[in-house]
């Protein structure tokens, strides 16, 4: 455990302005996705939109790190430099998923427990030749009739801490991501409720498997109310009762913060988090680690085809800098509507 390499890691992942870009999807989410813009889910397709938004000109200016996929880490850019060396040499930290997925927890109806364990310790030393400074897993809490279950958080967090633990182990920085789901019809105070109760959960475990707050980055869901949900809460409370919840469960020693879009709006995403950062006095820094929220705009610009490439990087290239922003608190509304 290189304690340094961890500290510098983790500082870097929440530099200012600077956030994280998911780009984690599994090939099923890939197929998924490209379905949007009638394209074929190949390898070849994945690696080219990959590719374009790795490559895009300026990124490195707004984007601090890159989540990969077990593919995307072995693949190449159009001029066959491997993505996380061509990261790595425009000062972009290279990342990794590790998880292999939630699967149904036994007795627990609906809910569901991340597996991937098996083997890990080995896979983190094989990502970190690769080039990989810090890695993701991420546990699925819903909110539903009776749960999330305290069974269903302690699996979740149990999993978590092992995970975290592995990683500092193998001097790769743990980002934690306990996800509350958007999905279902709760409030916005039920939510609060789950997300505290998660991260109570999720920061016990990883005290009592001796994980190091100082070298570990949250990836967190915001408090908002559920998709389906007849009141749909504001910005600024949103920017409340999520900072109330961190305030409450988030060691002041952990070295920053970002958050999931979680199938908001890509506006949304920037608007909630401008409004956090820019509330003074809090103990750590305030970022995005983004998927859909970064990637929508570009995805739909580049339609599958090459000639697309540059409008496709033009539009990510405005994301990520209005993300940006918004993690310091400077984020505007107008400058959407300038771009536009």
């Amino acid at each position: 455990m290189d304690k340094s390499l961890l500290a510098r890691t983790a500082a870097a992942m929440v530099a200012k302005g600077k956030g994280i870009l998911a780009a984690d999807e599994s090939s099923g989410t890939c197929e998924t996705r490209f379905k949007t813009i009638n394209t074929a889910c190949t390898e070849e397709n994945r690696r080219a939109y990959r590719g374009l938004l790795f490559t895009t000109p300026g990124a490195e200016q707004f984007i601090s790190g890159v989540i990969l996929y077990d593919e995307t880490i072995r693949q190449k850019t159009n001029d066959g430099v491997l993505f996380a060396d061509y990261l790595a040499s425009k000062g972009i930290l290279p990342g990794i998923k590790v998880d292999t997925g939630a699967k149904n927890l036994a007795l627990c109806p609906g809910e569901k427990v991340t597996e991937g364990l098996d083997g890990l310790r080995e896979r983190l030393a094989a990502y970190f030749k690769l080039g990989a400074r810090f890695a993701k897993w991420r546990a699925v809490i819903t909110i539903g009739e009776g749960i999330p279950s305290a069974s269903c958080l302690q699996a979740n967090a149990h999993a978590l801490a092992r995970y975290a633990a592995l990683c500092q182990e193998a001097s790769i920085v743990p980002m934690i991501e306990p996800e509350v789901l958007l999905e279902g019809e709760h409030s916005i105070e039920r939510c609060e409720e789950a997300s505290e109760a998660a991260l109570r959960a999720t920061y016990a475990a990883l005290a009592a498997h001796q994980v190091s707050f100082e070298h570990t980055i949250l990836k967190a869901s915001m408090v908002v109310s559920g998709k389906s949900c007849a009141r749909q809460a504001g910005v600024d409370e949103v920017a409340e009762r999520t900072l109330r919840v961190l305030k409450r469960t988030v060691p002041a020693a952990q070295p920053g913060v970002v958050f999931l879009s979680g199938g908001q709006s890509d506006v949304a995403a920037t608007a909630h988090l401008n409004a956090m950062a820019a509330t003074p006095g809090l103990p750590w820094p305030l970022s995005f680690s983004y998927s859909r929220a970064l990637q929508n705009p570009a995805l739909n610009a580049w339609q599958g085809q090459s000639t697309n490439a540059g409008a496709a990087q033009r539009a990510f290239h405005h994301r990520a800098r209005m993300n940006g922003l918004a993690a310091q608190g400077k984020w505007q509304a107008a400058l959407e509507q300038q771009a536009a």
